[in-house]
């Protein structure tokens, strides 16, 4: 998407004149220089239909004769991946944490006050050292009562120290039930009573927040390792309950009688994780993980990103309880990557715990590898281009021209080292400036916020598609594919084929391309759902040839070159009064990127002709509206107000034209939510919006007003 050029049609001319000569000055010695081949779009098959049918299925071009399950050979399991690391690359960093050196209180305008921290260096742990202290931690599980193949379960924030409990229960045939830090009590207890767990490892912040409310009704539980400061007193806590500080368990785990003990190593079939999903509809499911999974998982994501090896560093801070973190990180560290620890609070120098003039991670770590979902994404493109109407005329110009320059040049598959350095430069430096690979994963990802990311960050976005029911791990795009909407050609691990889906009139033999819903096959695909055969044989089969398939629910386009497009999915798909179906997520994914919205959901009913929008207001963007209208009042009053939402549903309409929506599809009517979405009120941590059943209920006035009087 073009940036709008507010210049004279002279100076216009003027300044691509120059652009012109300076294309054609430097264009031999870049031809000369560099590959120009990587960047440019290319029309070869990425992959094919194996028996030429064009329902599939679909396997990359590099795996027609066979899907790959390990990257490296005898390495079969978690444990001795992570120690062929550790043979590699025993002195080098694998894991860094900052250091926290002070919290101070900080006033804002509005005359509240908020904590922020300054942070030191990042302290490292070399591979030797982390494989030690695993080593030691799981000695000291099953010191304290653990048994191979008993489950074991994690409730703790991305660090250092959740990465070191996996590889000590991966070496000791611990099953890790992972549970979202964002879950609320009934879902974490359900998932705790499901596993029958009698060990949870998790940090002091959440055991007095959130775990300890629910205690009494995790009538297993036993232990509890705390992974931060001093185990503490259990005053509080019911008698069965011993509270233990991790490096309290790791000395158990040195005590001559356990270093001589055999350990007991897993089988590649064997339950590496059982992965509870956000529960966006109904209660959490746990999803049972492999190693064989994981491992054929990571193989193929790591085909998909070039040079990957000991030199790149990882900056981690999305959830570690969600497949797409913990497959990143289990890629970097299989191939002698750094991963430094960080928070969406901390991540930039604006990031909110950030202290003003205070260096936010990314700026002190530098990574050259990114994961991010969709959310964080779009915060970043709203916020630089709300810096950019702040600009002056003549900065605001520049940078717009030059934005359009590259994105021409970069569809040509040329690079542009003249804008990078000059004009992009201090975007760049909010990720750090070195990044060279950025993965998007989680959700859709608009075009507009991908070409941005493109040009602005100076690297490739590559767009994945995967589910927790397939390690994450399905398609991922080429980093030289610079097109925009689509998730890629299948990975080297997994095939996909398309089911016609006749209801809503989705089939393979559609023309100009086959469509259908996405079936996932592979090493990759998971056991299924823990204790939920049902659910289990609904969701998953095994064909003829012994192999495992998911059925995604996904509605997909398979395009001419092999590559995927997501276009629906069957449960956010609502069928209209008129007969029209609507995908609510394509609706949310497409507004979302409108600067008056920091969050929105799409709600409608079958019963009804139209659809209607909860949105979530950007503060700032919203007051100047008001103001820029005459509206006056408190934020909540601002939020009620007919003629502020008539204002931002106008803005809604005219991003929806911009993304080419159906008239259908766009809200008719919309309600402004003066308060931020939390996992209290329903979010979900994969997309970021409402459950529906949840927003029927809590919002059924609202519903019942948006739609009366139609």
């Amino acid at each position: 998407m073009r940036l709008k050029e507010e210049v004279s049609p002279l100076l216009l001319l003027v300044i691509r004149s120059v652009v012109w000569v300076y294309g054609f000055l430097s264009y031999l010695p870049w031809y000369l220089l560099s590959r120009p081949e990587r960047g440019a779009p290319s029309p070869r098959r990425q992959a094919l239909s194996t028996g030429g049918h064009p329902a599939g299925p679909y396997r990359a071009v590099a795996s027609l004769q066979g899907l790959a399950c390990v990257l490296y050979p005898e390495c079969t399991t978690l444990d001795r991946v992570f120690s062929h690391a550790r043979e590699r690359f025993p002195q080098r960093d694998c894991l860094g944490t900052r250091q926290v050196l002070r919290e101070e209180d900080e006033s804002q305008p509005n005359g509240k006050v908020f904590k922020k921290v300054i942070l030191g260096q990042y302290v490292w742990l070399s591979y030797e050292e982390v494989f030690q202290a695993a080593q030691r931690l799981g000695r000291g599980l099953a010191a304290l009562g653990q048994k191979p193949r008993h489950n074991i379960a994690i409730f703790c924030e991305t660090r250092a120290e959740w990465f070191i409990t996996a590889q000590a229960c991966f070496m000791h045939s611990f099953p890790l039930v992972t549970l979202y830090a964002t879950l609320g009590g009934p879902a974490i207890a359900h998932g705790l009573n499901q596993t029958e767990v009698t060990h949870i490892v998790t940090s002091q912040d959440l055991l007095q927040t959130r775990l300890k409310d629910i205690l009494l009704e995790v009538p297993r539980l036993q232990h509890i390792i705390v992974v931060d400061g001093r185990s503490g007193p259990e005053e509080g806590f019911p008698r069965r309950i011993h509270v233990h500080n991790m490096a309290t368990v790791q000395e158990l785990g040195t005590e001559p009688e356990k270093l001589t003990s055999p350990r007991s190593q897993p089988l590649p079939s064997d339950i590496a994780v059982i992965m509870y999903t956000s529960g966006s509809t109904g209660v959490p499911k746990g999803v049972m993980v492999s190693h064989s999974n994981i491992i054929a998982g990571i193989t193929g994501m790591a085909e998909r990103i070039p040079g990957l090896c000991e030199e790149d560093t990882y900056i981690g801070y999305l959830p570690l309880a969600h497949v797409l973190e913990l497959s990143a990180e289990l890629v970097c560290v299989s191939h002698g990557c750094r991963v430094g620890y960080s928070s969406p609070h901390t991540l930039a120098d604006q990031s909110s715990k950030i202290k003003r003039g205070c260096r936010g991670d990314s700026t002190v770590l530098q990574p050259t590898l990114m994961a991010a979902v969709p959310e964080i994404m779009d915060r970043i493109y709203k916020n630089v281009m709300q810096k950019l109407e702040e600009m002056s005329s003549v900065q605001r110009t520049m940078f717009t021209l030059a934005y359009n320059y590259k994105m021409e040049q970069i569809c040509q598959g040329n690079s542009t080292p003249l804008c990078d350095g000059l004009l992009f430069g201090k975007v760049r430096s909010l990720l750090g400036g070195r990044t060279r690979v950025l993965l998007s994963g989680g959700a859709p990802l608009s075009a507009a916020t991908q070409r941005f990311m493109n040009i602005c960050f100076c690297c490739p976005v590559g767009q994945g598609y995967g589910l927790t029911e397939t390690c994450g791990a399905g398609t991922i795009s080429q980093m030289w594919d610079y097109s925009t909407g689509r998730v890629g050609a299948p990975l080297v691990c997994s095939e996909i084929t398309l089911k016609d889906w006749e209801e809503a009139g989705y089939r393979s033999t559609d023309k100009p391309n086959p469509r259908g819903e996405i079936l996932i096959g592979g090493p990759n695909v998971t056991m299924g759902y823990y204790k939920n055969e049902a659910m289990s044989q609904r969701d998953f089969f095994v064909d003829g040839n012994g192999q495992r398939w998911f059925c995604t629910g996904d509605i997909g386009e398979v395009l001419p070159d092999g590559c995927l497009k997501i276009i629906d999915r069957k449960k956010d798909l609502v069928k209209l009064q008129a007969g029209e179906y609507v995908s609510l997520g394509k609706v949310e994914a497409a507004l979302k990127s409108c600067p008056l919205v920091d969050n929105i959901c799409a709600y409608a009913n079958s019963d009804e002709s139209y659809v209607i929008g909860f949105v979530v207001p950007n503060q700032k963007q919203l007051l100047a509206l008001a103001e820029q209208h005459g509206v006056r009042g408190s934020w909540e009053e601002l939020c009620n107000s007919a003629e502020m939402e008539a204002q931002v549903l106008r803005a809604l309409t005219e991003a929806a034209a911009t993304a080419r929506l159906e008239r259908f599809e766009v809200p008719q009517k919309i309600c402004l939510s003066a308060e931020p979405w939390t996992p209290e009120t329903g979010l979900v941590t994969d997309a970021f919006k409402l459950k529906r059943k949840e927003l029927q209920t809590h919002y059924l006035p609202d519903i019942q007003r948006l739609y009366a009087g139609k």
